[in-house]
């Protein structure tokens, strides 16, 4: 199958969705697909570039608007977009996120051409802001012709039915993964002493409960035994950095701004605990990420989170600070639960009696140590070795598995036969009324370059056989170092 790849986000940018695209790409690669990725350009990378694999990703000249997103004409680009699905014969075109205009044009001019469409959402979204009302009957309209959509979590699924009115039976679950040879413990990085570090790598943004976590770092300026490293950048940014000056933890917080996504795991095995506060989330890669790297992982209860991992390997919170503190305290409970079997000792130490008790508030003090030991009682078998927890994490998500089951879904749209135009103008009314005037534009702009520049005339792009040439070089090199 030739399959092209279409969203506004790719990498030199750097997060989830840049991550699947990549990763998928390189599965569908190695079982024998043809796979290109589209996208706008990135500073000074424009053109076609290869990545690993012989993955090849075309770079487009256009300018980007907002938050890394094209303008969404729906006009202007169709000759460039027509042009690259030409030129490499594309049987299917995946759209990835619901916020990526790119992905919503290239799959409409792909629908016209008479190509399959698959689209993957990566997000949530609500109902009740203007925003969200706006996006959600653009993409209402956008899906209205796709031929599958595949959602992250099942609470992902069920927004994407409710909000773009997609068909359930055309809509199915196939979670992210993490590759969990990459993302794997290292104990020697964490300190020996009694500090516990806890963890936050994110974008630094609302929606990423931000404020929760400088409510949980200001509750706990008095424990100098607890730091914090938070990777990522955004415009919460200096929210965290006021707390921290506020708190005098200049020397307890430290901020490591945008991190490349490969040493992502060089700065979660230095830590014990992985904060999540994010206050809506379809499917959370971080965590799954931290898991693997034998973390233990505190998240807000929202979206698609409680589906992710098994209760074994999160503990699950209320979006308060007070809920989210009280999280991030049974985690230490456990580590110093554990860390006291290990010396031999049957019960927390007093200070970790004075954190917990501190850091709760307003119970009384006894009752704060016995809550605070009957937690511990239970939870300290709950601690589980690092190499356990990348165990667990590789038999639940796999790219191999991923990628198995996307390939179903495109032998099945590949199946279904290309509707008349007369029923997808039919189908675009549905959504709305006046958008039939652009899809009739659209349309005839499509024969008019059928005409003025037949497909005959483009250049057909080359195969290239990179995963054979890169058997036949290892073959070479195993040779030679055998002679």
């Amino acid at each position: 199958m030739r399959i092209c790849m279409a969203s506004d986000f790719m990498f030199p940018n750097m997060g989830g969705v840049e991550e699947h695209i990549f990763n998928l790409s390189q599965c569908l690669i190695d079982r024998g697909h043809k796979v290109v990725v589209i996208t706008h350009l990135y500073g000074d990378r424009k053109g076609i570039r290869y990545m690993t694999n012989g993955l090849k990703v075309y770079y487009l000249p256009i300018k980007v608007c907002y938050n890394q997103c094209i303008v969404p004409t729906m006009v202007c680009n169709v000759p460039l977009l027509r042009n690259v699905l030409i030129r490499e014969q594309i049987d299917i075109v995946h759209g990835h996120s619901a916020f990526s205009a790119l992905s919503h044009e290239a799959m409409f001019v792909g629908k016209l051409m008479g190509l399959r469409v698959v689209f993957t959402d990566h997000s949530l979204f609500g109902f009740a802001d203007l925003s969200a009302v706006i996006t959600n009957k653009l993409l209402e309209i956008c899906l209205s012709t796709c031929n599958h959509c595949i959602c992250v979590s099942h609470i992902g699924k069920e927004n994407t039915v409710l909000r773009a009115k997609v068909p359930k039976k055309n809509v199915s679950v196939i979670p992210n993964a993490v590759d969990t040879a990459h993302f794997t413990p290292n104990p020697i990085n964490r300190q020996t002493d009694d500090q516990i570090k806890i963890v936050v790598i994110s974008r630094l943004v609302y929606r990423k409960g931000v404020d929760l976590i400088a409510g949980v770092i200001y509750r706990l300026r008095h424990y100098p035994n607890i730091q914090f490293i938070i990777g990522g950048d955004g415009p919460k940014r200096g929210l965290l950095e006021e707390v921290r000056e506020r708190a005098n933890m200049q020397d307890r917080v430290t901020m490591l701004g945008a991190l490349e996504h490969a040493k992502v795991r060089d700065v979660l095995t230095q830590g014990h605990i992985f904060l999540n506060a994010s206050l809506t989330e379809a499917y959370c890669m971080a965590i799954v990420e931290a898991a693997s790297c034998g973390l233990q992982v505190v998240s807000t209860k929202v979206g698609g989170i409680p589906e992710v991992l098994p209760s074994e390997l999160i503990l699950l919170t209320e979006p308060t600070v007070e809920s989210v503190l009280s999280g991030v305290m049974t985690a230490v409970e456990r580590l110093i639960a554990e860390r006291n079997a290990r010396k031999g000792q049957n019960s927390i130490t007093n200070g970790s009696h004075n954190i917990i008790g501190q850091a709760n508030g307003n119970s009384s003090l006894q009752n704060r140590k016995q809550s605070s030991k009957n937690r511990s009682q239970k939870s300290q078998p709950k601690v589980l070795c690092p190499f356990e927890c990348n165990e667990m994490v590789a038999n639940l998500y796999n790219w191999d598995n991923v990628t198995m089951r996307t390939v179903k879904v495109y032998k099945k749209v590949l199946k279904e036969r290309d509707p008349p135009f007369g029923d997808k103008l039919n189908s675009y009314m549905k959504a709305c009324v006046p958008y039939m005037l652009v899809v009739s534009f659209v349309y005839l702009l499509l024969r008019f370059l059928d005409w003025y520049e037949p497909r005959h005339l483009i250049d057909l792009a080359p195969d290239l056989k990179m995963k054979a040439k890169i058997k036949n070089q290892r073959k070479r090199d195993g040779n030679n170092d055998k002679m």
